[in-house]
């Protein structure tokens, strides 16, 4: 164990903390982060980055050294929405401390995550970045709305491309190198409107549909699982339906997908399955996978299909193991490796674009979008020791060919 890491996070804890109680105050939908991006860029600059910059999505990049090999930082700043006030205990943007954990909207999904890493690259600004290293910690735009479309800018745009990505996402200070993919579909029936008095003149478009939703609830159950991410699921997540008024039989009905993959599940293997549904067939539905095409904060529009892929590193591989010799160097003991349930930047990262991504990061996965929402403080500072220790063990490993 080398104490130095904790020790070092540990002397940055009070200024880590009341970095963390300030993005948690300033509220950050997605497509409205820009007042968090900029208290963000200015901590960044007071911690002595070589290089803070934004792009034109308005993602800030922070850079640390100028050497060949590059690893990433990565954590988002959006947040859902507060929801039901009245299920939370205190105030979601009061960043309340009580007991050692710090409460509200995002504070696990995922400003903890975003705080410790830029403690991180303080750190290791003030230790000195070990040679031929460049350390990129990025606060990232539009996750919760489209994940992963940051990282697709990232690398398609910026053109930065690292060698290892870590997500800051939530993981109860576990290893995770993995997660199911994710797509949105969209089924829709047509029927032929009448007067509701005399329902028999019309085709009714939802009645059309009972059949289907029927049939899509008992394809989640017979999915199949595959190692390690388990089973995929589908879910109907919205239904709506169109008709001349109240009083008509509707003439149009359509239902939301929420499909997450598990390995070997693909989009085309994903919309086949629904096509060949014998409801879908009998009604004559339609089957779309959806495009995503909202303005970031800064205007900017990056449109992108609704399909995420799925990813998984083998626990042997190089960049899982590095990742855990920092964690035993860092705290003297051996870490808990696991993969999330929900779905992250890394989609695009690993994904997309075959980078190898693990994820480490404060917070548990079961607060996020929760009501009462919280972390605790120690995980700030592990994580910040966590990710100094893993750019020193990215820095004395060798480069990937």
């Amino acid at each position: 164990m080398n104490n130095a890491y904790y020790a070092g996070a540990r002397e940055l804890e009070a200024d880590l903390v009341k970095f963390m109680q300030d993005i948690i105050r300033i509220p950050s939908l997605s497509s409205q982060e820009g007042d968090v991006i900029r208290r963000i860029r200015d901590e960044m600059l007071k911690l002595g980055y070589d290089e803070v910059s934004v792009d034109p999505m308005g993602n800030l990049l922070g850079r640390i050294g100028s050497g060949p090999r590059i690893i990433a930082l990565d954590g988002h700043v959006d947040t859902v929405d507060i929801g039901d006030l009245s299920l939370w205990d205190r105030d979601p943007l009061s960043a309340d401390i009580e007991d050692g954990i710090l409460y509200g909207r995002g504070t696990s999904d995922m400003k903890g995550g975003v705080a410790s890493s830029v403690y991180a690259g303080g750190l290791i600004k003030k230790r000195g970045i070990p040679e031929g290293v460049t350390l990129y910690v990025t606060a990232t735009v539009q996750e919760e709305d489209c994940d992963g479309l940051c990282w697709q800018y990232i690398v398609n745009e910026d053109g930065l491309r690292p060698e290892l990505v870590v997500i800051t996402e939530p993981t109860s200070l576990r290893i995770y190198h993995g997660h199911r993919g994710r797509m949105e579909m969209e089924i829709h029936t047509s029927g032929v409107s009448c007067h509701g008095s005399a329902p028999e003149r019309g085709d009714n478009a939802v009645y059309k549909m009972a059949n289907i939703i029927a049939d899509i609830e008992a394809l989640n159950e017979r999915l199949e699982p595959s190692d390690p991410l388990g089973k995929g699921t589908v879910t109907i997540s919205e239904i709506r339906s169109t008709s001349p008024s109240l009083c008509a039989v509707a003439d149009g009905c359509t239902v939301h997908l929420d499909r997450r993959l598990t390995i070997g599940e693909t989009e085309d293997t994903s919309v086949a399955e629904i096509l060949a549904l014998p409801s879908v067939q009998a009604a004559k539905a339609t089957v779309m996978v959806l495009d995503y095409a909202v303005p970031s904060y800064t205007d900017l529009t990056y449109p992108t299909r609704k399909y995420f892929p799925t990813w998984a590193m083998r626990e042997d591989d190089s960049e899982v193991t590095m990742a855990k010799q920092a964690f035993t160097e860092a705290f003297g003991e051996e870490p808990e490796i696991g993969f999330w349930t929900f779905s992250t930047n890394a989609v695009a990262t690993a994904g997309m674009h075959h980078i190898p991504t693990i994820g480490f990061g404060p917070g548990h996965e079961h607060f996020a979008h929760a009501p009462n929402e919280q972390t605790e403080v120690e995980h700030l500072v592990r994580c910040t020791a966590f990710y100094t220790a893993l750019v020193d063990e990215f820095a004395a490993s060798e480069a990937a060919h």
